[in-house]
């Protein structure tokens, strides 16, 4: 497993908080599907109801022939008998031919010639058919004379719509809660961000005064000693890395100012930084720039080198074995700038890819987890740019891209 980041504990979601989570969406759902239930109860109660409608006027018209002929006068029916039926309705012979003027509620066109509209009340009655069966019209219970088609009254379509559009509206308010409240958590975070960085810079400014005061003394007392010229030499080289760092932490927060810079040079510099650190601490490794050709990019020197030196103090704690090499390769494609990491270490675990740069995320017994979060807000937040984990392969090592507008 890949030991990157610095916190003192690797980082846990809280049991309690996906409790609440997995709670709230079993609710959720219990909510929708009830919805469901409620509204296909109802629908299909209408749809009974209008079954009983349909089969109410079917009986009247058998009624009527069977009392008077085949072809009794059925106006009286249609007319006044089942005046409130608010559905569609098309009333056909045995063999499904509309019989004209016998439909109620159907969308009809009066410019229509007679076939165009015997054509459309046909069409209707598949289509009725697909929902509803029809009702035969019988003599004795045997021979059927006439169908009774019929299909949804606007209510009933309108109500089988109604869940899916309260659902909709539901889920685009839940959206929106939730994109708001996580812009106020990153408003919130990058607050703390922001009130740390300035607070550390403070912090560190009038010690650092104090600090070089004395090194001015001791270099007056030094008369010539070598030994001691050389510890305040060494001594000063470590007030100016502080007070690097203090201007770091200044700009957090602040719109930093980016110049054209060459990224070779860059890291370069960085480079030669740690190769006079690295054996101190007894490792043998190896820091490369693999590209020959200079690449520039409008960036902010003091933070880019930041996001190298984090990214290589990561990469030297993956090699635990204390032998390995770190790469870095530059590439062009059209208007942007790819600068590569690689190292040999023990790679990232697959589960962890995701949380890497997640704040406070560890597998250390060490440090904070703010290291490569940190530098992701840098390359993302100031130069409008990416980092990611380009590949990572357990056992091989990783590569971190960092890409940044031409």
């Amino acid at each position: 497993m890949y030991r990157y980041a610095m916190n003192r504990m690797p980082y846990i979601r809280s049991p309690k908080s996906a409790n609440i989570k997995i709670a709230l969406l079993v609710i959720a759902i219990l909510i929708v599907l009830g919805t469901l239930y409620y509204t296909q109860r109802i629908v299909d109660e209408l749809v009974d109801r209008q079954r009983e409608i349909a089969d109410l006027y079917a009986k009247s018209l058998e009624y009527v022939a069977s009392e008077k002929s085949q072809t009794g006068d059925l106006s009286f029916v249609f007319d006044e008998i089942i005046r409130a039926i608010d559905f569609p309705i098309i009333v056909s012979d045995p063999a499904n031919n509309p019989i004209p003027g016998y439909h109620k509620n159907v969308p009809l066109d009066s410019a229509w010639s007679e076939q165009k509209t015997m054509d459309h009340l046909r069409m209707l009655i598949r289509q009725m058919h697909e929902k509803n069966p029809p009702i035969r019209i019988t003599i004795d219970d045997t021979l059927v004379i006439q169908h009774v088609h019929f299909g949804e009254a606007e209510l009933i379509t309108t109500l089988r719509w109604l869940p899916y559009i309260e659902i909709a509206i539901a889920a685009m308010f839940v959206l929106i809660g939730y994109v708001g409240f996580s812009y106020i958590k990153r408003s919130e975070q990058s607050n703390i961000w922001v009130g740390m960085a300035k607070e550390t810079a403070h912090q560190l400014g009038t010690p650092l005064s104090s600090i070089m005061g004395w090194i001015e003394i001791l270099r007056m007392h030094a008369n010539g000693n070598p030994k001691l010229t050389e510890t305040v030499t060494e001594m000063e080289n470590d007030i100016r890395r502080l007070e690097k760092i203090t201007s770091r932490f200044s700009k957090i927060g602040s719109k930093p100012e980016l110049r054209e810079e060459n990224l070779n040079e860059v890291i370069e510099h960085v480079i030669q930084y740690f190769k006079k650190r690295i054996p101190r601490t007894g490792k043998d490794i190896e820091l490369i720039m693999e590209t020959k050709t200079s690449y520039t990019a409008r960036i902010n020197r003091e933070l880019f080198e930041w996001v190298i030196e984090n990214l290589v103090k990561n990469a030297l704690d993956a090699m635990e074995d204390g032998t390995g090499r770190i790469c870095f390769t530059l590439s062009q494609k059209g208007n942007a700038i790819y600068v590569d990491v690689t190292d040999t270490g023990k790679g990232i675990d697959f589960t962890h890819k995701k949380d890497v740069f997640r704040p406070g995320f560890s597998t250390k017994k060490r440090g904070w987890g703010l290291g490569l979060t940190l530098s992701k807000r840098i390359i993302e937040s100031y130069h409008r740019g990416k980092l990611i984990v380009k590949e990572s392969k357990p056992g091989k090592g990783t590569t971190f891209r960092i890409k940044l507008a031409r």
